[in-house]
């Protein structure tokens, strides 16, 4: 049986919102921050939205090495359902069933339209976790990132 209630929200989102409850939480862990490694074996959709979501992911702040397999079942999520979308482009929806006289009797939904609204669930669920929605954004606040200072400003101090 799982855990009751509402998920825990972790402590950077926390301080983020500037909440009181920061002070109340001891010795959660920190992921390492950085650039995961794209997988070989995800396919080629996969892979361009890996190569057009990290950089993105980069930028905002949110990204750490340990969300790999979280943004690899992303990248893998988004292939399987641009793939489905290709086919509901190309055939369309429904087909029609016909009859043992040909006549056709009515009409039926691809397989393919209930796994792409599936996974435009799925999709939407893990997008919320990474900030790449609208409301998502709307609900974290990350430091601005400082500008690199060279070596002799970072020891002397800036001179203006």
């Amino acid at each position: 049986m799982g855990k009751r209630g509402a998920k825990r929200k972790p402590t950077a989102i926390l301080k983020l919102h500037g909440s009181r409850q920061v002070e109340q939480r001891k010795g959660e862990p920190i992921p390492p921050s950085g650039r995961p490694r794209c997988p070989t074996f995800i396919d080629d959709h996969a892979k361009q939205a890996w190569k057009q979501l990290i950089p993105q992911l980069e930028q905002m702040g949110v990204l750490s090495k340990i969300d790999k397999n979280a943004l690899v079942r992303y990248c893998q999520t988004w292939s399987r359902w641009r793939n489905c979308a290709e086919f509901i482009n190309e055939h369309g929806e429904t087909y029609p069933l016909k009859d043992n006289n040909g006549n056709i009797k009515c009409l039926q939904q691809w397989p393919q339209v209930g796994i792409y609204n599936k996974l435009s669930d799925s999709l939407l669920r893990l997008e919320a976790h990474f900030g790449l929605t609208p409301s998502a954004r709307a609900s974290i606040t990350v430091k601005p990132a400082r500008p690199v200072q060279d070596v002799a400003t970072r020891f002397f101090g800036d001179p203006a």
